[in-house]
């Protein structure tokens, strides 16, 4: 028989660790070489051993979450003092509110670390592993460690300028959260938030203003195969239109002119449905479409004028413009609302009325 099929002549499996194989004596005198070096020896902070540097160290955190009760002052005054009703404080809201907002929480983070790295202790330890579940004695033991541990670290009666300085900059940066949800309930002009959602500043007889221009638009400005932009001619005093040079200032705000943008096109005869209830709602082929997306409110802005489709950017909703933009692709639910409108005696197109149902997404009230 060969030596190849004799299994007393079969390699020696070699060791984990080797190249060769290993008897186990040999590595059981590899490992004699190593021994556990343990902790190093402890290097103690300079407030571990001078109450001057501890106290120093104090008062620096507690200015940090003083400094954090500032930032809540800032957000809470600039979100009262610089109202949003015409658009004109976007600037120092915006400012006032981030600004704050960013220093209250920076500050209380920084005092937490600053407090945890100077303060609270700092010794290391090496304990054993204990069973899963702890005997009573054990637990009664864990119970006193932890309020020792406590004590040393402050949150007991220890550290009271740090306890104090702390709980109230955590407290006062709860209301950086509370404070806006006073818009949840308010009233404008004793109306509910649901009746204002549900209106626009589009009413009988407002005119139809290109955007970003402000000048009153007439039928012959609406070519057909075209679309604009438009917002309702709402300006403030002394500037009503035709007339002005430059571009009038809309007197609303931002966010009432937003939710009553518009698409305006011109479909040529026989391109476009008329539903029962909308006759009269065009003017000689022109159609008025809110802006606003039935799916979650983004504008709709893209036109395809060989298709008259209309395209939200967001998530690809698209509405066809010649059966009243019904939806027929994407997530939104419901087709855009249409603005009825004619013309006034001057010629300019105008609205006949607010929209029929509320424009943009689905709201609580709405289902």
């Amino acid at each position: 028989m060969s030596t190849h099929d004799d299994p007393r002549h079969l390699p020696t499996s070699a060791a984990p660790g080797s190249a060769t194989g290993t008897a186990p004596s040999q590595a059981g005198a590899l490992e004699e070489r190593f021994t556990d070096p343990g902790l190093p020896a402890h290097v103690h902070r300079t407030t571990d051993t001078d109450p001057k540097a501890a106290a120093r160290a104090e008062r620096q955190i507690s200015m940090l979450f003083a400094l954090s009760l500032v930032g809540t002052v800032i957000f809470v005054v600039g979100y009262f003092a610089f109202g949003l009703p015409k658009g004109e404080n976007y600037r120092w809201s915006t400012l006032t509110l981030g600004g704050g907002m960013a220093l209250a929480l920076f500050t209380i983070g920084a005092g937490a670390i600053q407090w945890a790295k100077k303060l609270m202790p700092d010794e290391e330890l090496v304990e054993k592993r204990k069973p899963v579940r702890s005997s009573d004695e054990d637990r009664q033991e864990i119970a006193r460690i932890l309020t020792e541990g406590g004590e040393e670290a402050g949150f007991l009666p220890r550290r009271k300028m740090i306890w104090a300085s702390m709980t109230g900059a955590m407290g006062a940066a709860g209301l950086m959260a509370v404070v806006p949800l006073k818009d949840l309930w308010t009233r404008d002009k004793g109306e509910s938030p649901e009746k204002q959602i549900s209106h626009t500043l589009w009413g009988k007889g407002t005119r139809l203003a290109a955007d970003p221009t402000g000048q009153p638009i007439k039928p012959s400005d609406v070519k057909i195969g075209g679309v604009m932009h438009v917002l309702p001619a709402v300006y403030k005093a002394g500037e009503s239109l035709p007339g002005n040079e430059g571009r009038p200032e809309l007197d609303v705000s931002l966010n009432d002119r937003a939710k009553a943008a518009v698409l305006v096109m011109r479909l040529a005869p026989g391109e476009y449905e008329v539903e029962k209830g909308r006759e009269g709602w065009d003017y000689d082929g022109i159609f008025a479409y809110s802006k606003i997306c039935t799916h979650v409110g983004c504008p709709v802005g893209l036109y395809e004028q060989t298709t008259h489709h209309l395209l939200c950017p967001c998530h690809q909703s698209t509405f066809d413009a010649t059966r009243h933009c019904k939806v027929i692709f994407g997530p939104a639910a419901r087709p855009l609302p249409q603005l009825a409108i004619t013309v006034d005696a001057d010629g300019y197109l105008v609205a006949q009325g607010d929209f029929h149902e509320p424009v943009g997404p689905s709201f609580w009230e709405r289902g």
